[in-house]
């Protein structure tokens, strides 16, 4: 089976840099559901399309085509007063950008009396390779296209 629109895509990955050094490769496989659900990169659903089980690709993406170039106006300095105890690093909190849009941002530092957060996602402003193994592909099923997701192995259970 091909993969195309409602399609279930279950795929193993390696993400690195564009000189090899590796970032992060898929210890399980990663599936989504294929077809404009936002489920994955827009240049990964397009450079897969119409591949079948068992093809290799290999993407080269410079920033704006994977996570985004960095923005500096989601960089923030709070005040550690203003956070619930247990405020740790590496841990993620919903706040609002400037513009009042919820957003997730990432705890990088605590400083003294201040907490440094990036409301960027971690790869972002970095060119990447992505090397994709399609390991299967199914029909979706009517639930999966209505929430939008794939449940089950490898999705969402509810």
């Amino acid at each position: 089976m091909k993969i195309a629109k409602d399609t279930v895509v279950t795929l193993h990955f390696k993400v690195s840099e564009p000189t090899g050094k590796l970032i992060e490769q898929s210890k399980d496989p990663m599936v989504y559901l294929h077809g404009g659900y936002d489920n994955t990169l827009p240049a990964i659903e397009q450079a897969l399309d119409g591949q079948e089980p068992g093809a290799e690709i290999t993407l080269n993406l410079q920033p704006e085509e994977a996570f985004g170039v960095r923005d500096e106006a989601l960089v923030r300095v709070i005040p550690k007063s203003e956070f619930p105890p247990g405020v740790k690093v590496g841990g993620q909190l919903e706040g609002r950008t400037d513009d009042g849009t919820p957003h997730v941002f990432h705890v990088m530092k605590i400083k003294g009396p201040e907490v440094h957060l990036d409301g960027n996602h971690p790869l972002a402003g970095r060119a990447l390779r992505f090397v994709l193994k399609v390991a299967n592909v199914r029909t979706a099923t009517g639930e999966e296209i209505q929430h939008r997701h794939v449940h089950g192995d490898g999705g969402v259970h509810h």
